[in-house]
């Protein structure tokens, strides 16, 4: 498992598993990031992503995203 802040750009990857604290992890849910979703990044910059997550694009910056392991 990796974060995703090392996934390619466009690539789809799957959630694996989501850290952080409880309150991390119920604003990632809510932002539709679960395990055994999907999601691909759409471009990266300075750390930050844009993803398309549930057909819906988020933008989460490099801290979030190393929450996410994919």
């Amino acid at each position: 498992m990796i974060p995703l802040i090392y996934a390619t750009v466009g690539e789809e990857v799957i959630i694996r598993k989501i850290g952080g604290s409880p309150e991390t992890k119920k604003h990632l849910e809510n932002l539709g990031f679960v395990v055994g979703g999907s999601v691909t990044v759409i471009s990266s910059l300075n750390g930050n992503l844009i993803v398309k997550v549930k057909e819906s694009r988020v933008a989460i910056n490099d801290e979030l995203a190393r929450k996410i392991m994919i």
